[in-house]
């Protein structure tokens, strides 16, 4: 039999997964998946309602050193047309 989480606790999980942005969701399914060992990434997948590969995309995740976007600076769209071509 696998070893895996009380109810109580495996809501709660799923409450923070969904709160998680895209890169967060993989890395802590992995993490999760991880601290069960064996049968943990199907455990983990199943719970999440994931494929196992997004776990395994986590681990590779965490194994970067940086996050290539970690440090960009997000801005806002396009500029206005107006900026661009003031006589229109």
């Amino acid at each position: 039999m696998q070893a895996g989480y009380r109810v109580e606790v495996e809501t709660r999980m799923k409450w923070l997964y969904v709160r998680l942005s895209e890169k967060d969701r993989r890395r802590y399914a992995a993490v999760e998946a991880d601290k069960l060992g064996h049968g943990g990434f199907e455990y983990i997948a199943k719970l999440f309602d994931i494929d196992p590969k997004t776990i395994r995309q986590g681990l590779k995740d965490m194994e970067e050193e940086l996050d290539p976007a970690g440090e960009r600076i997000r801005k806002k769209g396009r500029k206005s047309r107006l900026t661009d071509h003031p006589e229109w």
